[in-house]
């Protein structure tokens, strides 16, 4: 199925929508590395839960995974590819492998994580993808994550959250093969195929309606909501340009950056920690080629300080969870504040509005909400 909403983006492609990221020729597995339990103390857990598009961007979400990496585990066929596995011959199912930090996140919450992210009622398939290497799946590594697992599957079953029984795997972990590039952080590459092919899978209409109040009141994961990896990691997860302007304080290019003229609606967070910075709707044009606002949409995650830097005074602007350079604030801003924030693009992650709920951002969804769209009670994109 995953095919067709494919075969339809290719429209949107074919209109110079978005960008193509090329399939790799061989159709090798990914280059991205695998999980190491020994690097950094990490450890490892292995999730099914349709489309590993989807649930490696949602756990690429959540504060405490340090990496995630979509793949193919269950089945008896050594290094298969996509194609076998879509075959149904291969006894395999679209996995995800997270390798998270056992002191920012525990594999309980991981566990609930996961939950509010699937369909567990559903036998053959996730949503809109059907057949046997859709189905979700708890692959668990040791017996103290089996006993997590069942623990959680029959807390949730309990929970009255569901009519239809839970009926989601729970697994020994054999072997896990990474797939192949192009599968990798796709949400990413293609993010306006992957946003059509989400939306017509049916997935977050289904997770808006059974978990509506906790998306809206969503419980901190983890010892700190918004933490900031170690270099490594942010390496690994920045571009070069992030990673300069965040760590090292340098300043993109005006006028040739992602957000300087960007006209949607929705809130700004840190690239790094994910931490909300600022609005849409107090954005403005500045003539400056910079991202301008009058005012931050959580003053507690701004933080100023004094820069002489180029021989001037100026005030820096950083984010408090962090410590990323942001940018600079001015007093020449317009009404109501006086002020200009002055924030370089690559510190930034924009959220649009319709995807505040599902990311974990749904306290702020009120801030974009007409008198008519009020009373909706799903998502639009």
């Amino acid at each position: 199925m995953k095919k067709i909403w494919l075969i339809l983006s290719a429209v949107i492609f074919a209109l110079g929508v978005t960008g193509f990221y090329p399939f790799s020729k061989d159709g090798q597995a990914a280059t991205k590395e695998t999980s190491s339990p020994e690097e950094k103390n990490l450890r490892v857990a292995t999730f099914a839960g349709g489309c590993f598009w989807c649930t490696e961007a949602d756990f690429e979400k959540l504060p405490g995974v340090e990496r995630v990496v979509s793949g193919y585990t269950g089945g008896s066929k050594e290094n298969p590819t996509y194609a076998e596995v879509s075959s149904r011959t291969t006894g395999h199912v679209e996995a995800v492998q997270v390798d998270y930090d056992p002191g920012k996140v525990s594999y309980g919450e991981l566990l609930d994580y996961f939950w509010r992210h699937i369909d567990p009622t559903d036998a053959g398939g996730q949503f809109v993808d059907r057949g046997a290497q859709y189905r979700s799946a708890i692959f668990y590594h040791n017996p103290e994550q089996k006993r997590l697992a069942e623990q959680s599957k029959e807390a949730l079953g309990k929970s009255g959250k569901f009519k239809k029984p839970i009926v989601t795997e729970i697994i020994p972990f054999t072997r896990f093969y990474p797939a192949e590039e192009y599968h990798q952080d796709y949400y990413r590459k293609n993010p306006i195929r992957y946003r059509y092919y989400r939306f017509g899978s049916g997935r977050d209409q289904f997770l808006e309606k059974v978990w509506a109040k906790e998306m809206k009141n969503p419980k901190p994961m983890g010892k700190g909501a918004y933490q900031k990896p170690d270099e490594a990691t942010l390496r690994k997860k920045l571009t070069p340009l992030q990673f300069e302007v965040t760590q090292r304080d340098a300043t993109e290019t005006p006028f040739q950056n992602e957000y300087w003229n960007n006209k949607r609606e929705g809130i700004y967070v840190d690239v790094v920690s994910g931490e909300p910075l600022f609005s849409s709707r107090d954005k403005f044009d500045s003539g400056t080629g910079w991202p301008s606002f009058t005012r931050p949409l959580e003053a507690g995650n701004i933080v100023e300080k004094e820069d002489r830097g180029f021989f001037m005074k100026r005030t820096e602007v950083r984010s408090r969870h962090a410590d990323s350079h942001l940018g600079h604030v001015f007093d020449d801003g317009p009404p109501p504040t006086g002020l200009r924030y002055c924030i370089n693009s690559a510190s930034l992650r924009f959220v649009p509005k319709e995807d505040l709920e599902w990311e974990g951002y749904g306290k702020y969804a009120g801030l974009f909400r007409t008198p008519e769209s009020a009373s909706e009670k799903t998502l639009k994109r």
